[in-house]
């Protein structure tokens, strides 16, 4: 079963803002996300992940009515945005909740574990006769 694990970090002041981290708290923190990634290529359960940029640089698109996309953004001031994402191809739901129970506890300032909120949602497969 394949399950995205997204993080979803909160906006602000008091947020996440890994930019205004000291170098060595951004190091920890990157270096643990390399460490788990690497964990889930060599368990076989990865699929893919991939950090995002700021909220700042996204855009809402829709299709106008010649088909021309209209664009709307950026959204700075959304309360929370998602941060990153992971593809993992696992045998249980229980499995997945490990996976982003890990994904979670990923350092912070100071070392101290971070326990952001990684939503889980299990992705959804085409029956083999619809193919």
């Amino acid at each position: 079963m394949r399950y995205m694990l997204m993080m979803n970090v909160p906006s602000g002041r008091e947020g996440y803002q890994i930019n205004d981290w000291g170098p060595e708290d951004f190091k920890a923190h990157i270096a643990f996300m390399h460490q788990y990634n690497v964990e889930l290529k060599a368990s076989g359960e990865w699929v893919d992940g991939q950090g995002l940029t700021p909220p700042g640089e996204a855009r809402l698109v829709r299709a106008g009515t010649n088909g021309a996309p209209i664009t709307d953004g950026p959204f700075p001031e959304t309360k929370e945005f998602l941060a990153g994402f992971w593809i993992i191809d696992v045998d249980s739901a229980a499995r997945a909740y490990e996976l982003a129970a890990k994904a979670s506890a990923a350092p912070g300032p100071g070392g101290a574990p971070m326990n952001m909120a990684i939503e889980v949602r299990q992705v959804m497969s085409t029956p083999p006769d619809q193919l």
